[in-house]
This record gives C-alpha cells, sequence and structure tokens, in this order.
C-alpha cells in the first residue's frame, strides 16, 4: 500500500487559466512527493524548460497522448519477441530510470534531481518499472506514476530489440482488467514512434475528464492499492 506523504505547499493554477494554445502551464514549485502526486493528480507533469535550464516547468499538453488500453499494435514479430523474455515490476527501478537518464540520450531531460525525485516517489509506492528481462539480465523497460486509474507514463529504454515495446506491452496486459475501460495511460505527447504503436491525442478537456473519471479507481493489482 502506497504511503501517502505530506501535502504540497504549492498551488498549481486552475485548467480555467490554463492557456489554450500552450503546453506549459507553471513554472517553479519542486519535486517533493507530495508536489509530485497533486501534480499528476491535476493533469501536470514536470520536465526542465530547456535542456540546458534547471528552471522546472509544469506542462499539460493541449493535445495528450494517450495510449487505449485496446488500442496498443502488436505485431506479429512483437507477439514472437515477447515469448522470449519475462516482464518483472519494480526489481531495478533505479537501473530503469538511470538508463532513460543516460547523457548521451538525445534531448535527455532526466537529471539528477528527476532521478533522485522518482526514486523517493518509487520507495513510497507510487512509481513503478515495468521491466523486460532476458537470461537474468535487464534488457529494456519503463517506468511511470500510478495513481488510482492513472499510469503516467515518463520514459523507456532498450538494450536489444523490441525489449522495450514488449514492457509496454507487458504494462496494459497489467492494466487491462475489470476497469481497463476507465483506466488512463498516460504518454505526455503523441510521437511518430509512439503513434506507430496505437498511442492517440486527446484534446486537454478530454484528458482532464477521463482523468477525473480513472483517479477514483482502485490501482491495478500488480500494484497494490492506494492508501
Amino acid at each position: 500500500m502506497p504511503i501517502v506523504p505530506d501535502p504540497t505547499p504549492w498551488a498549481f493554477p486552475p485548467p480555467t487559466t490554463w492557456d489554450p494554445d500552450d503546453d506549459l502551464v507553471a513554472l517553479g514549485a519542486d519535486l517533493d512527493p507530495g508536489t509530485l502526486l497533486a501534480a499528476y493528480s491535476a493533469g501536470l507533469f514536470p520536465m526542465p524548460v530547456a535542456t540546458d535550464s534547471d528552471e522546472l516547468g509544469w506542462f499539460s499538453p493541449v493535445e495528450r497522448g494517450v495510449l487505449p488500453l485496446d488500442g496498443l499494435r502488436v505485431s506479429r514479430s512483437l507477439r514472437r519477441s515477447a515469448r522470449d523474455f519475462e516482464i518483472r515490476i519494480d526489481i531495478a527501478f533505479d537501473e530503469v530510470v538511470a538508463e532513460c537518464g543516460r547523457s548521451d540520450r538525445p534531448d535527455g531531460w532526466i537529471t539528477p534531481a528527476f532521478s533522485q525525485a522518482y526514486g523517493r516517489l518509487h520507495r513510497l509506492g507510487w512509481a513503478h518499472s515495468i521491466e523486460a528481462w532476458r537470461d537474468g539480465r535487464l534488457a529494456g523497460g519503463l517506468y511511470g506514476v500510478s495513481i488510482g486509474g492513472l499510469f503516467a507514463g515518463e520514459s523507456m529504454f532498450h538494450r536489444e530489440a523490441d525489449a522495450s515495446k514488449v514492457a509496454l506491452l507487458g504494462l496494459v496486459e497489467l492494466l487491462s482488467d475489470a476497469d481497463a475501460g476507465r483506466r488512463v495511460l498516460d504518454v505526455q505527447w503523441q510521437t511518430p514512434h509512439l503513434a506507430t504503436l496505437g498511442v492517440v491525442r486527446l484534446p486537454r478537456a478530454a484528458y482532464l475528464a477521463e482523468l477525473e473519471r480513472a483517479l477514483r479507481l482502485p490501482p491495478p493489482a500488480a500494484f497494490g492499492m492506494d492508501g
């Protein structure tokens, strides 16, 4: 059962004040667990404003990237690849985050401060890694934040071909329970690569409405129960 942290002292601006043409909603605050949980519950997520800046931005994309749980595109070759991997949860969370934050990745934004912040959230039971293992070695994975029926994916990586896609397939299967139709798998933005996997774009208002419903749900059994 996740541990509820101290509440954030920060107040995020309400959606009625957000610029309808700008993904960036707010600046500042901190990465404490209570702040992160409040932000995700409000439809926001943090990133540096620029890759060469320490300034913290809070984003709610005008067009949100979401993967419908019945919309993941799984090719026959990916199904075959999946048989070669074992899906594990939270075995190597810090290693997954470290791989996602490697300095040689293009457009990398996961700074040590972000790694530490999500590590704290993980140890409280709110952040999780979905991992693809082969022959006893971590081959790929992803991590994100789970609150009720929301899973907010943050980043993914692979060391072997298809390993990150297999981890995503594993996540979708974990979320596909009796509440699957109301759960939200948020991936922030729809990139060309994610679009090939079935990620769609939701207008901000539609995302916030789906998020509000999803937050009332219990988390998937694999992640335990919210406190």
